[in-house]
C-alpha cells in the first residue's frame, strides 16, 4: 500500500515531464510518433569537410565523444594511392537508428557507420560528387544523390549495392521523404525545379519551381503538410504543399547564403529553422502562417542543423568556427557550444542511438582537427576591430599541419561580378598584392571562397619567423584581369 503513492507521483512526474514535448513526434518521423526526451543514449553527428571525420556529440552534457576519422587532412589526401574519404559532407540515419551513411563529395562514396560501435560496416562508391543520403521511412532504401551527374542511386539497405537510379535533372540537391513514405522530394542544385518522386515506383508524379537553380537543402513536416528548401544562391527559403498538387505556399527573403531548413514541433507549435551563413544567424518561422519569430545569433557560417528527439533543442554546425552550438527552441537562446572538426557541413540528431555503453568505441580526440584560426574582413574605412559579430566577411584557416585550407564566407559585395581574394603588404590593402582565389559573387553579392597554402603564418599577427612579412587579406574586384581597388579588408586586432 505505500508503494502506489510513490509509484503514482513516479508515474505523474515522468508524464509532467514527457508531456511538455509530447504533443508530436519529429523530423524525420510523423507527428503521430512519440517523441524521445535527450538522454546519454542519444548522438549528434556532424560532417566535416575539411578535417574529413565525423564529430560525436553527447547532447546529454553537450561533450564530445571524440572524432570518427575517415580520410586523411591535405595534402596527405592529394596522393595518388590515398585510400580514405574526401570532403566529408553529407549525413542520414536508419529508422532504427542503429546506421548513419556518411557522404563524401571527393571519393563519391557512402560510408555506413554503426551508430552503437563508431566502426564503418560498409562503403559504397556511387558517382561523381554525390551530396546527401537518407533511408526511406521504410529502411529498406538508401537514395543519395548524386549532384555531380544527373540522378538519385537507390541503394538496397540491406545489401549497400545500388539496385537502380532515378534519372533527373542534372545536379540533384537533396532528397528527404514525406513522414507516410509514399514521396521524396528532390531539389536541384543545378536546375530551379524541384521534383516529387513516388517512392513505390521510382516515377515522378509532380515538379515544384525553384525561383533559383541552387538548392542545397530540403525538409518535410512531421505532419506532412508541408515542404521546405533553401536557395543559397538567391538568399531565399520556399515552401509548397506535400500532396499533390504540391502547389507553392510561399517565397521568404532570408539572407545571402542561406543554407539548410529543418523542422520543429514543440508546445508553441511547429517552426522551420533556417540558416543564414552570410549573417551568422538563425532564422525561425511559424509553418502555419509563415510569420518569422526569431533571429538567433550563432556564430561564423551556421550550415547545418537538426532537433533533437523531443524538439526541446536543435543543433547547429557552425562551418567557419568549428563548433556545434545547442539552441533551447523555447527560448530560442543559444544554451552551449561545442568545439568539433573542422568546416562542419550536414547534422544529423539519432535519438537512442547508443542503447548501452559509453559509445566511444573507434573514436580519438579532436587533435588537429580542432586547430583552426579566425579572421574577419571588413569594408574599407571602416575601421572595425576583428569582431565577427556585424562583419560582412568571415575567415577561417583550418590546420592541416604544414598548410591550411582557407575558407571565406564573403557577403556584402555586389552581386554576379568577379572579384579577387588577395594578400596585401599594407592594412589598407596597397601594396604589392598576390591573388589568392578569383571568384565570382552569385545574385545576393555572396560567395564562399577556397584557397590553400602557408596562409596562417603570413596573415595571423605573432606567427611570423624572423624575416617574415606580416601579409594582410583583401578582396578587390577583378579589373582587367588584376585586382582593382579594394573593397574589404582584413579587420584590426583588438589592442
Amino acid at each position: 500500500m505505500k508503494r502506489t503513492p510513490l509509484l503514482t507521483a513516479a508515474f505523474t512526474t515522468a508524464a509532467l515531464t514527457a508531456a511538455q514535448f509530447a504533443s508530436a513526434g519529429q523530423v524525420p518521423g510523423s507527428s503521430s510518433d512519440p517523441d524521445i526526451a535527450v538522454s546519454h543514449h542519444d548522438r549528434v553527428y556532424a560532417a566535416e569537410q575539411f578535417s574529413n571525420t565525423v564529430s560525436v556529440i553527447d547532447p546529454a552534457d553537450n561533450k564530445v565523444v571524440g572524432l570518427i576519422r575517415l580520410g586523411d587532412p591535405s595534402p596527405g589526401n592529394f596522393s595518388p594511392l590515398y585510400k580514405g574519404q574526401l570532403l566529408v559532407h553529407g549525413l542520414g540515419f536508419s529508422p532504427d537508428h542503429k546506421t548513419i551513411a556518411v557522404v563524401s563529395i571527393g571519393s563519391n562514396s557512402v560510408s555506413f557507420i554503426d551508430t552503437q560501435t563508431n566502426a564503418v560496416k560498409h562503403v559504397t562508391y556511387v558517382g561523381r560528387s554525390p551530396h546527401e543520403a537518407f533511408f526511406t521511412p521504410d529502411g529498406k532504401e538508401v537514395w543519395v544523390t548524386v549532384r555531380g551527374e544527373n540522378y538519385v542511386s537507390v541503394l538496397d539497405s540491406a545489401t549497400f549495392e545500388e539496385k537502380t537510379r532515378i534519372t533527373l535533372p542534372a545536379g540533384p540537391g537533396m532528397q528527404i521523404f514525406s513522414p507516410d513514405g509514399k514521396y521524396g522530394y528532390v531539389c536541384s542544385s543545378f536546375n530551379p525545379e524541384t521534383k516529387v518522386i513516388s517512392v513505390a515506383n521510382h516515377k515522378i508524379v509532380g515538379t515544384v519551381k525553384q525561383a533559383s537553380p541552387f538548392c542545397p537543402n530540403i525538409a518535410a513536416t512531421p505532419d506532412g503538410q508541408q515542404v521546405w528548401f533553401t536557395l543559397k544562391d538567391v538568399g531565399k527559403t520556399q515552401a509548397f504543399d506535400a500532396r499533390p498538387p504540391f502547389e507553392l505556399l510561399k517565397t521568404l527573403d532570408t539572407g545571402p547564403i542561406t543554407n539548410h531548413v529543418n523542422i520543429v514541433h514543440n508546445t508553441n507549435g511547429t517552426f522551420a529553422y533556417v540558416t543564414i551563413g552570410g549573417l551568422n544567424q538563425v532564422k525561425v518561422f511559424r509553418t502555419d502562417d509563415f510569420s518569422q519569430v526569431a533571429t538567433i545569433p550563432v556564430g561564423s557560417l551556421p550550415h547545418g542543423l537538426w532537433p533533437s528527439g523531443d524538439g526541446s533543442r536543435i543543433y547547429v554546425g557552425l562551418e567557419n568556427a568549428d563548433a556545434m552550438t545547442a539552441i533551447d527552441t523555447l527560448t530560442n537562446k543559444v544554451i552551449a557550444t561545442v568545439p568539433i572538426g573542422q568546416a562542419p557541413q550536414a547534422v544529423a540528431y539519432v535519438p537512442n542511438a547508443v542503447p548501452g555503453g559509453d559509445g566511444t568505441q573507434n573514436t580519438q580526440p579532436l587533435g588537429l582537427a580542432g586547430q583552426s584560426t579566425h579572421l574577419v574582413l571588413v569594408p574599407v574605412g571602416s575601421g572595425k576591430q576583428a569582431d565577427a559579430s556585424g562583419a560582412p566577411t568571415t575567415v577561417a584557416l583550418f590546420d592541416q599541419g604544414l598548410v591550411q585550407v582557407l575558407q571565406a564566407a564573403v557577403t556584402g559585395l555586389q552581386p554576379k561580378q568577379p572579384y579577387v581574394l588577395c594578400l596585401a603588404d599594407n592594412p589598407d590593402g596597397s601594396g604589392n598584392v598576390e591573388g589568392l582565389a578569383k571568384f565570382m559573387t552569385n545574385p545576393a553579392g555572396s560567395a564562399v571562397v577556397n584557397a590553400l597554402g602557408q596562409i596562417r603564418q603570413l596573415v595571423t599577427p605573432g606567427m611570423q619567423a624572423a624575416g617574415d612579412r606580416h601579409r594582410y587579406l583583401m578582396i578587390a574586384p577583378q579589373v582587367s584581369g588584376k585586382p582593382g581597388v579594394p573593397v574589404q579588408v582584413q579587420a584590426r586586432q583588438a589592442p
